[in-house]
């Protein structure tokens, strides 16, 4: 797909609430690097240093509306939601509802791929265009738009104590690098029936690398996959 008209840049400013002032740092947003480089001298520039700043922006201000919680958040709470709200899965949901895929220049092989309903394309394409607006306007423009489309998603995160999903994200890992899946391991039961402490260790191709304990059987598989995260990371 050619890089934006007219009348798309209408449609996802639109979409957006805002209206840049410089096209070009939309236009670059949602350029793909596939389409930057079969079409070199139509797209000048695609959205991956653009994606960077954004990630920080847009941490940023999920860390401040954290902090300004009116009932208190403890730093390790407002550590485990900001890193659920900031996973992909969660910016794939904000890209979605604001059709990001449609807006998207593609190469052909992306396109071919079905890139426009990829979970990392339109992630990133999310935080490129909150780059974007960042370098359009200012933080506090940035600021409105990223928590009027991510108001329900906080809201949702902190009444029903949503966090980051260790689990979900180990598999993502190890299938994508390994093409394998995690296998958990219940190896301890400890204490009265009402006050039980489970232990469990995941392994990835017979090799252990994690151990975690907690009062249920998934919240010590959930431990257990966050020690592996870090090891992995490591690796």
């Amino acid at each position: 797909m050619p890089v934006l008209s007219s009348g798309n840049i209408q449609g996802i400013e639109d979409s957006l609430g805002y209206t840049f002032k410089h096209k070009s740092l939309l236009v670059t947003a949602l350029t793909h690097k596939s389409y930057h480089h079969e079409n070199v001298g139509a797209a000048q520039n695609h959205n991956e240093r653009m994606e960077f700043l954004g990630d920080s922006v847009l941490g940023l201000i999920i860390a401040e509306a954290l902090y300004l919680v009116k009932d208190s958040l403890s730093e390790a709470g407002m550590s485990k939601i900001k890193s659920y709200l900031v996973k992909e899965q969660v910016l794939f949901e904000m890209a979605s509802r604001l059709s990001l895929g449609d807006y998207l220049s593609l190469g052909k092989g992306e396109e071919s791929t079905g890139g426009r309903q990829k979970r990392s394309v339109l992630s990133n394409a999310f935080e490129a265009l909150v780059g974007a607006v960042f370098l359009d306007s200012d933080y506090l423009t940035a600021k409105e738009i990223v928590l009027r489309v991510f108001n329900e998603s906080i809201e949702r995160a902190i009444l029903k104590k949503e966090a980051y999903d260790f689990k979900s994200d180990l598999q993502e890992k190890v299938q994508s690098v390994l093409g394998t899946l995690p296998e958990y391991r219940i190896v301890r039961q400890e204490g009265e029936e009402h006050k039980k402490v489970f232990t469990t260790e995941v392994y990835v191709h017979g090799k252990l690398f994690g151990t975690g304990s907690g009062k249920s059987k998934k919240e010590s598989q959930m431990a257990a996959a966050k020690e592996a995260l870090e090891k992995l990371e490591h690796e």
